[in-house]
C-alpha cells in the first residue's frame, strides 16, 4: 500500500493550489518542499503585496513553443474563479494598472489562504524536505532527506531557475529527462538588460530615473515606465520586452511615445523660435535625462536657439528620441529574473491534465513548464489554472 495517492514536489503557488484541489477530491495528498518554507515566491511578488492574477488573461500573453497548450487550463480555471476563492477569505484587493490585482495588505494573505484550503483538505506539507531521487515502478518512490514515501501519482512544480536564492534548481528538469519528457532550452525572462558599450556610462549616470518609453525588439513593442539602472535598463517596459528579446538582438526606444515629437519641434520653432532645445524637452521628460542626451547628440548646438535649427536637423533629433538604438550586452541571467523560459515540452504533456504522456501518473504545473506568461499577474494565473487542472485528475 502507497504511503500517499498523490505526491506534489515543490510547495510554491502551483504546487500547493494542487494539492489542495486534489485533497478537496479526498485525494491523501503530500507536498514536499526543499526550503525551510512554503509560498517564499508568493511572499516576495508584488512588492509583498502579490499581483495574484490580472483581469486580462488571455492565451496571447503566454509565450510557449506551443501557443494553443495554455488555453485548456486557463479557460477550465480562470482569473475569475482565483478572484472568488480570495473573495471568500475576505481579503481585500485593488486593481492597480492594466489588470493587475494585488492585495490591499499584504501578500502573506495568499498564503495563508492556501495554507488553510489544504489543511482543511488534510494535505500533509513537509519543509526542509529534499528529493535525491525518484523510482517508478508500479507508482513512484521519492527518497528524500526525511525519508522515503510512495505515491500513485506525482506531481512536479518545482519552477524554473529565477532567483536561485529562493531555492529554484532545475530538478524539475532533470526528473522530466530521466521520465522520457523533452525539455526546451531555457533562458531568464521578465529580466532586466545589461548595458556594457558606450551607454554605460549614461545608464549608470541616470540610475534610478524612470521615464514612459516605448521599447522594441524581436518584432515586439510595449508602452510602460522603463528604469535606467547602474546596469543597463528594466522597469515593466523592458521586463516585458526580455522574453522576447534574444542576445544580439538591437533594443529600439521611443521616449516619447505619446506625441508626434518632429511635429512638437516644428511647430515650437516657429512660435517660440528663441528657445533652446532642451528648453522644450524638458516639458515632456526629466531635465537629468535631456541634459545627458544633449551632451551626446547636439553637444555643438546646445546654446542655439530653435529659430537657427534647420527643419532638417530637427527632425533628425526627434528620430534620435524616438528611434534610439542601443545593443544590450545580455540579461542580468537568473538572479533577478521573476520566470525562467522553456522548460518541460508540452507536446509530451495533456493540456487537459497536465499528465506526462511518456509516464502515466508523472505531472508538470506551473513554471517548470514552457509556458510563461507576461508581467503582471499571469504567471501566477497559469500557477493556479495549472495547478487546479492536474488536481483534478492525479
Amino acid at each position: 500500500m502507497k504511503d500517499f495517492d498523490v505526491i506534489v514536489i515543490g510547495g510554491g503557488a502551483a504546487g500547493l493550489m494542487c494539492a489542495l484541489t486534489a485533497g478537496q477530491r479526498g485525494r491523501h495528498v503530500l507536498v514536499i518542499e526543499r526550503a525551510n518554507k512554503v509560498g517564499k515566491k508568493i511572499l516576495l511578488s508584488g512588492g509583498g503585496r502579490c499581483n495574484f492574477t490580472n483581469l486580462h488573461i488571455e492565451p496571447s500573453r503566454f509565450l510557449s513553443a506551443n501557443p494553443h497548450f495554455c488555453i485548456s487550463a486557463l479557460s477550465r480555471y480562470t482569473q475569475w474563479d482565483f478572484i472568488e476563492l480570495v473573495n471568500r477569505h475576505g481579503i481585500a484587493w485593488h486593481e492597480k494598472t492594466q489588470g493587475q490585482l494585488f492585495c490591499d495588505e499584504s501578500s502573506k494573505q495568499i498564503l495563508k489562504m492556501l495554507l488553510r484550503e489544504c489543511d482543511d483538505a488534510d494535505v500533509t506539507i513537509r519543509t526542509q524536505c529534499e528529493t535525491s531521487r525518484v523510482d517508478a515502478d508500479d507508482g513512484f518512490m521519492i527518497i528524500t532527506s526525511q525519508g522515503k514515501f510512495s505515491a500513485d501519482s506525482l506531481v512536479v512544480a518545482s519552477g524554473g531557475l529565477s532567483i536561485p536564492k529562493m531555492g529554484s534548481t532545475g530538478f524539475g528538469y532533470e526528473l522530466a529527462g530521466q521520465f522520457g519528457l523533452n525539455v526546451l532550452p531555457t533562458r531568464a525572462a521578465l529580466v532586466p538588460l545589461v548595458i556594457t558599450d558606450t551607454y554605460k556610462e549614461l545608464t549608470n549616470h541616470l540610475s534610478g530615473l524612470a521615464v514612459r518609453a516605448g521599447v522594441k525588439a524581436h518584432g515586439q513593442t510595449f508602452v510602460d515606465d522603463m528604469l535606467f539602472t547602474h546596469r543597463g535598463l528594466s522597469g515593466p517596459a523592458i521586463l516585458q520586452l526580455s522574453s522576447y528579446w534574444h542576445e544580439g538582438d538591437m533594443l529600439e526606444i521611443n521616449l516619447l511615445p505619446e506625441i508626434d515629437v518632429c511635429e512638437v519641434l516644428l511647430s515650437v520653432k516657429r512660435a517660440r523660435p528663441k528657445l533652446l532645445l532642451r528648453t522644450l524637452l524638458a516639458e515632456y521628460l526629466p531635465k537629468k535625462l535631456v541634459l545627458a542626451l544633449e551632451s551626446l547628440w547636439w553637444q555643438a548646438a546646445a546654446e542655439k536657439p530653435l529659430a537657427d535649427w534647420q527643419d532638417k536637423s530637427l527632425s533628425g533629433i526627434a528620430d534620435n528620441f524616438t528611434h534610439w538604438i542601443i545593443k544590450p550586452a545580455g540579461t542580468e541571467g537568473y538572479r533577478t529574473a521573476e520566470v525562467t523560459l522553456g522548460g518541460v515540452d508540452t507536446n509530451d504533456l495533456s493540456s487537459k491534465t497536465m499528465e506526462s504522456k511518456p509516464c502515466p501518473g508523472l505531472y508538470f504545473i506551473g513554471e517548470v513548464v514552457d509556458v510563461t506568461g507576461h508581467l503582471g499577474g499571469f504567471n501566477f494565473q497559469w500557477a493556479w489554472s495549472s495547478g487546479h487542472v492536474a488536481g483534478q485528475y492525479v
